[in-house]
């Protein structure tokens, strides 16, 4: 997640940002007044979509500007040097996007190199789109939420276990998205959730959910 800097244009075209070059503003400003802005300046922003070409990356923010029919989440480690293209590795695939975001309805940067992808961190890469995206306050937004949860629930976070009271969100703070998910409607017509983490027989975690709370913790083998 980040906070947008700049606007990013909207339509399948998106933006091109070359990566040796610095952000030409005249630019940008011709293009938002011709296509508009598919994401403004002060909203949250997710990048949905990276894919990886050999001179360019291409980045769908908020569902990205370029309509789909299907929807597949590339990530890549160790892009390769100068000598070496890019390999795309397809890890999710989704038939209607990210939850929230849909494909066309935000917008789409191109990260324009001069030569072959280099090798980049995760970092490299949050610099690169630092003239649109800013992750560092993100973060710090994410870091304020934690401090203001009760000090018991931080602990869990901290430590990386559920404990009983605890809702959807700080759950997935602690311990990730589950591997699986049951529902299920109890004796009472209370609506129930599974959260389970793990396979049988190896270390598995039941998180049960009675409403919107934690109400149960299980762990097989005890």
């Amino acid at each position: 997640f980040a906070k947008v800097r700049k606007p990013i244009p909207g339509g399948k075209e998106g933006y091109i940002l070359y990566t040796d070059k610095a952000l030409n503003q005249e630019d940008l400003d011709r293009v938002i007044s011709k296509r508009g802005a598919a994401v403004n300046s002060g909203d949250n922003a997710q990048i949905t979509k990276l894919e990886f070409h050999e001179h360019t990356i291409i980045v769908d923010v908020n569902g990205g500007g370029r309509p789909k029919h299907s929807w597949r989440d590339h990530i890549q480690f160790g892009m390769g040097g100068p000598s070496q293209a890019p390999q795309t590795t397809t890890t999710t695939t989704q038939e209607q996007g990210p939850a929230g975001f849909q494909p066309g309805a935000g917008g789409t940067l191109y990260l324009q190199f001069p030569k072959n992808i280099p090798d980049l961190s995760p970092d490299d890469l949050k610099s690169m789109l630092s003239p649109f995206l800013d992750f560092a306050k993100e973060h710090s937004a994410a870091v304020h939420w934690i401090d203001t949860l009760p000090p018991e629930t931080k602990k869990a976070i901290t430590e990386r276990h559920a404990i009983l009271g605890m809702d959807r969100e700080e759950v997935v703070a602690a311990m990730g998205k589950p591997d699986r998910k049951v529902r299920e409607r109890d004796a009472e017509g209370y609506d129930t959730e599974d959260w389970i983490y793990g396979h049988p027989p190896d270390k598995t975690v039941f998180v049960h959910f009675r409403g919107d709370k934690v109400s149960s913790i299980k762990q097989y083998p005890e």
